[in-house]
């Protein structure tokens, strides 16, 4: 398995790469025998250090975890522990994936937004979003309980899929209040 180790702002030594490489490796291989590759960022966030851990377990399954804490180790072990319920939580799932769908997908163009500024003046000229990338992707076919698990997996506020029962596009968000909302339109 393929592991990327960065630091941003600091310099990862030689015991915490270690760490890093066999817990995550750990983690990895628990689950699934062979895990395609994983990239492990930690930086420095004021007097806090952040990290970021994505495991590519295969077939377009990617797993995202996140945590901040004082120390490096800290960090990292927070966030190895949110890939590890993840996965945990959803591996005979995962396991399944697939299996018992057809191999259908949807090509289609994701883009990514930039932020707006939110200033108190109105900005003159044009109001429309600038888009910081634009990349093809696909769009599965799933049920709805697939969909939610990929969005918890891969940690995203929204998921679009095609659904399985009927073929159309829907989409799952995580709402304000907690909850789960599902987006299914019907044609007219």
């Amino acid at each position: 398995m393929n592991i990327d180790i960065k630091g941003k702002q600091l310099d990862i030594g030689d015991a915490l790469r270690l760490h890093i490489e066999d817990r995550v490796v750990h983690i990895a291989e628990k689950y699934f025998s062979e895990p395609l590759e994983a990239s492990v960022t930690v930086s420095r966030e004021g007097n806090d250090f952040r990290s970021d851990v994505v495991v590519h377990i295969g077939r377009g399954i990617t797993v995202h975890g996140h945590f901040q804490a004082n120390d490096a180790y800290g960090a990292f072990d927070g966030s190895a522990e949110h890939v590890d319920k993840r996965l945990r939580r959803y591996k005979r799932r995962l396991r399944d994936h697939h299996r018992n769908l057809p191999d259908e997908k949807l090509l289609a163009q994701k883009y990514i937004l930039a932020a707006e500024n939110h200033t108190d003046e109105e900005p003159a000229g044009d109001h429309s979003p600038v888009i910081v990338a634009e990349m093809a992707t696909e769009i599965e076919i799933m049920t709805v309980g697939d969909a939610v698990m990929r969005m918890d997996i891969e940690n995203v506020s929204a998921y679009m899929f095609r659904n399985a029962v009927h073929g159309r596009m829907n989409v799952v968000y995580h709402r304000s209040d907690g909850h789960i909302g599902w987006i299914d339109p019907t044609t007219v």
